[in-house]
């Protein structure tokens, strides 16, 4: 496969059980390196399309090809190059965290050492000798972590995969993330968690009913959305400035801080008074969240794909 094409492509795909269409239409190509996330409600089509690029099933119309290959074709070389992680996690309870990850290491033709040094790697060294039945659910989730990165993956799919973690361990993994897509490893992860995306990942594809509604990055999805920024303002004394009291949409959030929304052209004017006012002692900029524009294209807000 060349350097240059995309690690994961997808023309037109759908996919229908009866008359039932999980997923419509949906095309989008993903580079070599990227992380993106694939977000979208219970049923929008989030697992259908990591099912069609794992090969576990066929799509109904459109073009599939994951490492320059159709991944239903069952070539074991593609298949050992992808990694994949399901939400939920099931491992046999009578057997350890280390035999799990050797077993697996066998059918991914990677040495046991590998195994043991990916147990390190997600914190569970020193429980590699215990039977997965005493793990912690987050335990479980990150002996599936290990799983999936058996075999340094050109391709990581992960379904919610920080189902189950406390924050020290989910920064871990993102850490983790972060360093595989620095070395080449295209990551694709679903998550219901959209306020722990932001800035952990370059892309962000949005489902809705099966299609993809909005597509680009944090920068691109907000300047589609046009919402309106706030303005979170930390005032010196307790008197309103004059430009301030009249904003419609200012409200005080507690003590010296008040917060206004306005469009984002008017962005700089507020910003260029507020700085030049000695009434004000602090502000923050507070762009639209993830949550704000997932709400808003869900909505009808944009055109697919843009």
């Amino acid at each position: 496969m060349k350097a240059d094409l995309p690690v994961i492509e997808l023309e037109g795909v759908a996919k229908r059980y009866g008359t039932v269409e999980a997923v419509r239409d949906v095309s989008f190509a993903l580079p070599q390196g990227s992380r993106v996330a694939l977000v979208g409600h219970n049923g929008a089509g989030k697992t259908t399309l990591m099912k069609l690029m794992l090969g576990l099933i066929r799509p109904s119309a459109g073009s599939l090809r994951v490492l320059g290959e159709d991944p239903a074709a069952g070539a074991a070389e593609t298949r050992r190059r992808l990694g994949w992680l399901p939400e939920s996690v099931t491992f046999n309870p009578a057997l350890t965290g280390r035999e799990i990850l050797r077993f697996f290491a066998r059918l991914k033709d990677e040495p046991a050492a590998s195994a043991d040094a990916l147990l390190e790697r997600v914190g569970l060294g020193p429980a590699a000798r215990r039977r997965v039945g005493t793990y912690s659910k987050g335990m479980r989730q990150r002996l599936g972590l290990a799983q999936a990165l058996l075999g340094n993956p050109r391709a990581l799919l992960l379904d919610e995969p920080t189902t189950g973690l406390d924050p020290e361990v989910r920064q871990g993994l993102y850490d983790i993330l972060a360093e595989l897509a620095g070395g080449g490893t295209t990551v694709l992860l679903s998550s219901h968690a959209l306020e722990e995306l932001e800035g952990r990942v370059e892309r962000v594809v949005i489902l809705g009913q099966g299609r993809v509604v909005a597509d680009g990055t944090m920068e691109e999805l907000r300047h589609l959305a046009r919402l309106p920024v706030r303005l979170r303002l930390t005032l010196a004394g307790s008197g309103l400035p004059d430009w301030l009291g009249a904003a419609a949409t200012l409200r005080r959030i507690g003590g010296q801080v008040v917060e206004l929304s306005c469009p984002p052209a008017e962005k700089m004017a507020l910003l260029h008074r507020a700085t030049a006012d000695a009434r004000i002692a602090d502000l923050d900029l507070l762009p639209p969240t993830l949550d704000e524009l997932y709400a808003h294209f869900l909505r009808g807000g944009g055109e697919p794909g843009a």
